[in-house]
């Protein structure tokens, strides 16, 4: 038996493929992986299948595709976007869009209003404040009036979704970077799934989906790396299939501005990156793109906030928090996925 241990480019949560041989070393399961870029990170597909019947040299194509077409859809980096025209509109405006991007973004909202607005899909003016961009900014402290001003923009309240059109009553620019690499997931997913690929694993920068199993190589595992720099050791395995997978954490995406570290997530109450001894949140849930919305909004909440809100639920969230050395912490529904790890 060989363990394979593949990190992910997003280093928030890592895949671990087991590969085992038949009785007379031949083996019974193929496991293939197809990989590329996206939304400026990296792709990968594992997929899990008998022998006899291999992957389609056409299925890389398919991916790269259906990937191109959301970032179409909900790259704030690309102009011609249909977020960047949305978000271009002087508001009051309306605007008809596909129905991805209108689901997505009432998702966004629905995490908004349960959370009172610790996850704001109009954020981005603090994000881009604070050098985490779009647009790139210079490495220093933003002012308390700049703040003021980035804040004065974000509020979600202003963005309404009804049917496949979006509409803002007040000057709002729409940000689903929070939400969208897991949607890409679960596009990906869901194709595999139509075409009869059902065991599969599906990454984008480190928000995952596990779609069945590798047959007789054994379940999906997946590790929860500790929330340190410079290093990816592991914190806990689990064994996952039919779920999402979504890590949020503080220490691979900061900025030193003057010694001091910040890092992505931003509390729209302030205005300024969150600060509080949670280093990553760990959600499972049937859908990636909620998964990882919801792993951002625990993460902004902080511990005691975060797991109450994951309690009142019924989520599937792993803690880690920093004092006297790492410490975790899950929900009962989280339980399940640690129990056959050995």
């Amino acid at each position: 038996m060989n363990l394979l241990r593949s990190l992910s480019p997003g280093g928030l949560v890592v895949a671990i493929a087991l590969a085992l041989t038949g009785c007379f070393g031949e083996p019974k399961t193929l496991v293939t992986e197809l990989t590329g870029k996206t939304m400026g990170t990296s792709w990968s597909v594992k997929l899990a299948y008998p022998e006899n019947r291999p992957v389609t040299d056409a299925l890389q194509g398919q991916i790269e595709a259906l990937l191109v077409e959301v970032n179409n859809q909900m790259s704030t980096w690309q102009k011609d976007s249909e977020i960047s025209t949305f978000n271009n509109l002087a508001a009051p405006a309306s605007m008809d869009v596909s129905r991805p991007f209108a689901a997505l973004t009432a998702k966004a909202l629905e995490l908004s209003n349960v959370s009172a607005g610790k996850f704001d899909p109009t954020v981005g003016p603090i994000v881009g404040l604070w050098g985490f961009g779009p647009p790139k900014t210079e490495n220093r402290m933003p002012t308390d009036a700049e703040v003021a001003a980035a804040s004065a923009q974000v509020g979600f309240e202003a963005i309404a979704v009804s049917g496949s059109t979006l509409t803002k009553s007040a000057q709002r620019r729409l940000d689903l970077s929070a939400i969208a690499k897991g949607h890409g997931v679960d596009v990906v997913a869901d194709h595999l799934i139509s075409i009869g690929y059902l065991n599969h694993l599906v990454e984008i920068g480190g928000e995952m989906r596990a779609g069945g199993d590798k047959l007789d190589l054994g379940p999906w595992r997946v590790a929860i790396e500790k929330p340190v720099e410079h290093d990816r050791a592991i914190q806990q395995v689990i064994e996952v299939t039919n779920i999402g997978i979504a890590t949020s954490g503080d220490y691979r995406n900061y900025r030193e501005i003057n010694g001091q570290k910040f890092h992505h997530a931003m509390d729209p109450d302030t205005g300024r990156p969150v600060t509080h001894d949670l280093g990553s949140v760990t959600v499972l849930h049937p859908s990636a793109a909620m998964a990882d919305g919801w792993a951002t909004t625990l993460l902004v909440l902080g511990a005691e906030a975060g797991m109450a809100l994951a309690t009142e639920q019924g989520l599937a969230a792993y803690f880690i928090t920093r004092g006297d050395g790492l410490q975790a912490s899950y929900t009962p529904e989280f339980a399940p996925y640690m129990e056959n790890v050995k």
